[in-house]
């Protein structure tokens, strides 16, 4: 049997992409072949996967799961809004948020935990249906919420199927009041959060560095226009508590009642859910958010392809 060597291992997993175990196991099984390891590559799958790693994968579908005082969402990531519409990757997708329910927010956890019905790890499950489906796929991130008491309520945003879709909110509500009116509170303020896109629940858990590059830019502005710096503090203040307005949840302007604060509305559902309610937290997963999106010059791709 020929000697599987280091430096041929790595020649394989640069040609493949494949990890180096993978690359290991191949030329073992094919007697330290080149050409044969990477068929047999291909042949688990595992080199059709790897070639199709480099592609950026934006669309997908973001999932939900609730169980009572918890829930959980991830997003899993696809190439094109086609696969978002494939029913074995909506069931990926189920399956996998199903056991980010389960994990206590530990995305490490996820990824190596067992997929439902199978004997695969979860980040195995997506290599192997990468080749299945034929698009690169990935579980980019996952957030999950609880309370001691109370509701935690889902809302999906252009779903596609049910606990699927393009936005997932979870809310905590913590209450000893009526479950059932509690969770229709909380569907409101779900949808409040999907279109509203919040960056906190209350105003002392902002990110400081966030309000300092806003106070910041507010200073910058102030200046511009000559006046004297005790002013400028005053309009800084002023724009500052309308900065907030705009971000934090609970002094946001309630969307379905366009009048309230969603503080106040918490506060005025007390007396219907029999008790005080407290807003825990949320979560609010945009499918895409954040990623860049390569953008490709169609006319150059086929210039240089004639170029030869």
């Amino acid at each position: 049997m020929a000697e599987i060597t280091a430096s041929l291992v790595k020649a394989l997993r640069e040609a493949s992409g494949v990890g180096m175990m993978d690359c290991k196991t191949a030329l073992k099984e094919t007697d330290g072949d080149m050409e044969a390891a990477i068929d047999w590559l291909r042949t688990k799958g595992l080199a059709k996967a790897a070639k199709k790693a480099s592609r950026v994968a934006s669309e997908g579908l973001v999932g939900i799961v609730t169980d009572g005082t918890r829930g959980a969402a991830v997003e899993v990531n696809s190439e094109t809004d086609f696969v978002a519409r494939n029913e074995a990757f909506q069931a990926m997708v189920t399956g996998i948020a199903t056991v980010a329910n389960t994990v206590d927010g530990d995305f490490d956890k996820l990824l190596t935990s067992s997929f439902p019905g199978s004997d695969k790890s979860i980040k195995d499950y997506v290599v192997a249906a990468v080749a299945t489906i034929g698009e690169n796929m990935g579980v980019r991130r996952m957030a999950s919420l609880s309370v001691n008491k109370g509701v935690v309520v889902s809302y999906i945003h252009n779903q596609v199927v049910p606990g699927l879709g393009r936005i997932a909110v979870l809310v905590g509500l913590e209450s000893e009041g009526d479950e059932a009116k509690l969770a229709a509170l909380g569907k409101q303020i779900a949808m409040h959060i999907a279109a509203t896109s919040p960056l906190a629940t209350r105003v002392e858990d902002m990110d400081q560095a966030v309000v300092e590059r806003e106070k910041n830019v507010l200073a910058a502005e102030a200046r511009e226009s000559g006046k004297p710096e005790n002013i400028i503090e005053k309009m800084i203040e002023g724009r500052i508590r309308k900065f907030y307005q705009e971000v934090v949840l609970l002094s946001q302007t309630f969307v379905i009642d366009g009048e309230n604060t969603v503080e106040k509305a918490v506060q005025n559902a007390e007396g219907d859910v029999g008790a005080p309610i407290k807003v825990v937290g949320f979560v609010r997963l945009a499918l895409g958010e954040g990623i860049e999106k390569e953008e490709s010059d169609f006319a150059a791709e086929v210039a240089a392809a004639v170029k030869g």
